[in-house]
């Protein structure tokens, strides 16, 4: 458990402020890859068992189950993820991100490996939750570290993006599901047991990269491992001067934290529920209407498809595809708008419009005016918006709680509002997807939408304003030492300061004042909470050497203080340009690759916008004469 040889005590570091101004390089690639491909396994994972519930059905597939045992299946998985995201997410706070993230992959393979080797219905239920476990301890420990080691000004794009490439994997089921489903190719008995085998030499690669990503220096040196934190920024920091050739500001920034080998769990939970209630509502309700919806359609989807259309069970895995595609491009498209328009507008925006959406699509479903790939595409709409919305859920429980419970959280949050909407929604739909009612159905698709829309409205009323914004200022750690003859923060200032940092950003480094939570009323710390003692205002700021002195405040968002740096870039390098320059040749010139996701992008529309550039053509810029 906890190293007791590691000497506790208070320290000052400025850890948090160099993570966050690391221009972005390969090295935030390789983070991603090594922990955010886990939700492709997830996606692969719930569709195999969707797209290959009608062959499971089957005697000859040597398990014979019904539809409402392959809903139940469904169910038990999703079970296991409640329990091991628990489990592991209370393990993940006190061991390490490192650890658990490596552990917890290892889980799912050895479970995925014992569910092809099942040959009676108890043992395919038993290894369907083991493998439910692992992939939910990979929840708390990889949301946590992902937001950990991610700069805070693309933590969102970041966040959605790996979130949503869940609907990669849900694809590649879909696709490998006609293959493994081709009694032309596997006898029926076989073709299943080799999908759900390949899953786990997936998972085998994964774990294999994911070797070389780091732990969390955030949790080493609130955990009395000051020095070895500190090793690792610098290397981060050698690699990514070596790459980008920049020369990193130093940090603007420090804070002051009393170390603990170990949080209670009285402790974590009174800091959620009796510091964070309105918090605590907020990822409640997200994760219970995200988790209805997607739990319950795509659990059954292939058994509606069969038993309402008619579809060849070899061939449902194939409408599986453009939904899942269509799914993960709402996080890739919609995603930098949660750090550009702000979280609140368009968590809650994406719930309703999904809801919304969702309610219509009953009411034409139960009228018999789809079809199968009309009924695909409309799920492919709803989703569009609702993997959005479902993966910002993700995104706000780690971000608006403290470090030190970051992982018991997402793991909280996701185990109830995940085992309210995600057992529950499988086995109603399975069981009103046998009835051969499109009425019964119906009434499964209001329930999501409703759920949907309420999350929406609770976003809209209490949602957190977090884009932008380092996690520490977000919610402060529990660890955080008040600084010398300072006072705590009292409820009331706390809330005054919240409002003001929600209107303007003018606050947002007034010391120990929680983050910019919407409208009247923000949650406020209780009198006597520890400050972080931030020896500098906690704003994001950008890397002195891309500062352009012409830079005008006319372009300057408040919720982006580095969009005007990237504009101030992309002026320069056309200036110093005797022609116009291609969109590719004007992305090197600037370094663009090293900005971050969808940022360039971004600044190029807003030089346009503000008139400083114009385009040329179809695909080149110059200045604007």
């Amino acid at each position: 458990m906890a190293d007791s040889s590691v000497e506790l005590k208070t320290i000052e570091t400025n850890v948090p402020a160099r993570m966050d101004r690391l221009p972005w390089a390969r090295w935030h690639w390789l983070v991603l890859l090594g922990l955010g491909t886990v939700w492709i396994l997830d996606g692969l994972e719930v569709t195999i068992i969707g797209a290959l519930g009608p062959r499971l059905q089957e005697e000859s597939s040597g398990l014979g189950l019904s539809a409402t045992e392959i809903g139940l299946a469904g169910s038990v998985y999703v079970l296991g993820a409640c329990s091991g995201s628990l489990f592991f997410g209370w393990l993940t706070d006190r061991l390490g991100r490192k650890k658990l993230f490596l552990g917890t992959l290892a889980l799912y393979l050895f479970a995925t490996v014992m569910t092809a080797l099942s040959w009676e219905t108890w043992w395919f239920f038993l290894w369907r939750f083991f493998t439910g476990a692992g992939i939910g301890g990979e929840y708390a420990a990889i949301n946590s570290a992902i937001d950990e080691l991610i700069p805070a000004r693309v933590r969102g794009t970041v966040d959605l993006l790996v979130n949503g490439s869940y609907w990669l994997g849900a694809a590649a089921g879909g696709a490998l599901s006609l293959i493994f489903l081709n009694e032309g190719l596997f006898p029926a008995d076989l073709g299943w047991r080799l999908a759900f085998g390949l899953a786990a030499i997936f998972g085998l690669v994964i774990l294999f990269v994911r070797r070389t990503v780091p732990e969390s220096p955030r949790w080493l040196f609130i955990h009395g491992r000051e020095d070895e934190a500190d090793e690792i920024v610098s290397e981060i920091e050698r690699h990514v001067r070596e790459e980008t050739d920049e020369r990193l500001e130093e940090p603007d920034r420090t804070i002051t934290v009393r170390q603990r080998r170990s949080i209670g769990f009285g402790e974590i939970v009174h800091s959620i529920f009796a510091r964070y209630p309105r918090r605590a509502l907020l990822g409640f309700s997200l994760f219970v209407g995200q988790a209805f919806l997607y739990n319950a359609i795509t659990f059954t989807y292939a058994t509606v498809l069969t038993i309402y259309f008619g579809v060849d069970p070899a061939k449902a895995g194939l409408y599986l595809v453009p939904f899942a595609l269509g799914s993960f491009l709402g996080p890739l498209i919609l995603g930098r708008l949660f750090d550009v328009v702000g979280r609140k507008p368009m968590i809650a925006g994406t719930y309703i419009v999904s809801g919304v959406l969702l309610t219509i699509t009953g009411v034409l479903f139960e009228q018999g005016v789809f079809g199968p790939w009309g009924l695909t595409a409309a799920w492919a709409v709803i989703l569009f918006f609702a993997s959005a919305g479902a993966s910002s859920a993700y995104l706000t429980v780690s971000e608006i709680f403290p470090m030190e419970t970051r992982a018991m959280a997402i793991a909280f949050f996701y185990a109830v509002g995940t085992g309210a909407g995600g057992i529950v929604g499988p086995l109603l739909f399975g069981a009103l997807a046998e009835s051969r009612d499109p009425s019964q159905v119906m009434i499964g698709y209001f329930v999501g939408a409703t759920l949907m829309i309420a999350a929406g409205l609770v976003e809209a009323a209490i949602g957190v304003r977090a884009e932008q914004q380092d996690l520490e200022s977000i919610a402060r750690p529990l660890s955080a030492q008040e600084e010398a003859g300072e006072e705590a923060e009292t409820g009331e200032g706390a809330a005054a300061g919240e409002h003001a940092a929600g209107r303007a950003g003018a606050a947002a480094g007034e010391r120990g004042r929680e983050r910019a939570e919407a409208g009247a009323g923000a949650e406020a710390e209780p009198a006597g909470a520890p400050t972080a003692v931030l020896r500098e205002p906690p704003r994001v700021r950008a890397p002195r050497t891309m500062w352009a002195p012409s830079m005008s405040a006319s372009v300057v968002p408040v919720s982006d203080p580095f969009l005007p740096v990237e504009v101030e870039r992309i002026v320069a390098a056309l200036s110093e340009s005797e022609r116009p320059l291609e969109r590719r040749q004007l992305a090197v010139a600037v370094g663009a690759r090293f900005w971050g996701p969808g940022r360039y992008r971004r600044a190029l529309r807003t030089a346009v916008f503000e008139q400083r550039v114009r385009r040329v053509g179809r695909s080149s810029y110059a200045l604007r004469d």
